[in-house]
């Protein structure tokens, strides 16, 4: 939760965030070459990057892990929303801080976050 005074903060945090995302390379993230373990739930990392539909909307992100696998998440229902809000991931992207994300492999190997945490 934020606080009055942190609140434009984070307001300009993620439309930092927003900004940013409309100069990301088209291809989308990519995996180090070599083959690497498929994602097992939850996982921790940085974010590098933040899709949203306004400043409220988090539709979607990609989290760095630390073996370098950058992987997208899209934001579902989440469990704890009310304790971490989805425009909370801009305040810890602008800090380079970890975010523990629980998700679900979907149909057609979308990767769906139902819980936030800070990492």
């Amino acid at each position: 939760m934020t606080s009055r005074a942190t609140r434009p903060f984070a307001v300009l945090a993620l439309l930092l965030a927003v900004v940013l995302a409309g100069c990301g390379d088209a291809s989308g993230p990519t995996a180090p070459s070599g083959s690497l373990p498929p994602l097992v739930s939850p996982v921790t990392g940085v974010l590098t990057h933040i899709e949203s539909e306004g400043l409220s909307k988090v539709t979607a992100f990609t989290l760095r892990t630390p073996d370098g696998r950058q992987t997208r998440f899209e934001i579902g229902v989440l469990e704890n929303g009310a304790q971490f809000p989805p425009g909370h991931l801009a305040e810890h992207m602008a800090n380079a801080s970890p975010v523990r994300v629980f998700f679900r492999d979907e149909s057609g190997g979308r990767l769906v976050a139902y819980r936030l945490e800070d990492g």
